[in-house]
């Protein structure tokens, strides 16, 4: 029997499938998780996602395995080395937001204990559910959230690139009514 998914999620490359199927939606409490999932986002910006996607492993070897505490060190000679890396987006203002918001992380981190805490207060910890059929791109969760990260120094954190995240890391589960995912 075949499995129904969201319409983004059918009829595609089977590493699409596979990010649908295993996570997306899925909550994620783990700061690197968490900060791995905020730099692709945000290197996201104006490509699709399934080009992120491919080039995944290539960010992970590009940006230390997705370790904020070394990539808030990175220096000139570090981002210039990451502008002639084929593998990744070479983006020069992404590249410098990556480490600018690896900066604001770490200090998120530390007022609250966790990235985790602060990401997931903002719905009481629990998950928000789709309630009609169409996606929204921007929602009023969205909206202040960009806001605090961005008054707290972040960059390529806009509102739609926020509602993308959130449901990247399963705060909200966009998964259509007709999905096998729907509220699991």
């Amino acid at each position: 029997m075949c499995k129904i998914r969201c319409k983004w999620a059918q009829d595609t490359e089977e590493i699409y499938i596979r990010y649908h199927d295993e996570e997306w939606g899925k909550p994620v409490y783990d700061d690197t998780k968490l900060f791995e999932m905020l730099l692709l986002e945000s290197f996201q910006a104006g490509l699709s996602w399934l080009t992120i996607l491919k080039k995944r492993e290539n960010f992970r070897k590009a940006f230390d395995n997705f370790d904020a505490c070394k990539i808030a060190l990175y220096q000139e000679d570090k981002i210039e080395s990451l502008m002639q890396d084929k593998g990744i987006i070479r983006n020069r203002l992404k590249i410098r937001s990556a480490v600018k918001n690896a900066k604001v992380f770490l200090c998120i981190q530390k007022e609250f204990g966790s990235f985790s805490s602060y990401i997931w207060k903002f719905t009481n910890g629990n998950i928000i559910y789709l309630e009609g059929d169409e996606v929204a791109v921007t929602t009023s969760l969205s909206d202040t959230i960009s806001k605090d990260l961005k008054k707290r120094g972040m960059s390529f954190v806009g509102s739609t690139i926020i509602y993308s995240y959130l449901q990247a890391i399963g705060i909200v589960n966009d998964h259509t009514k007709d999905c096998y995912l729907y509220h699991k």
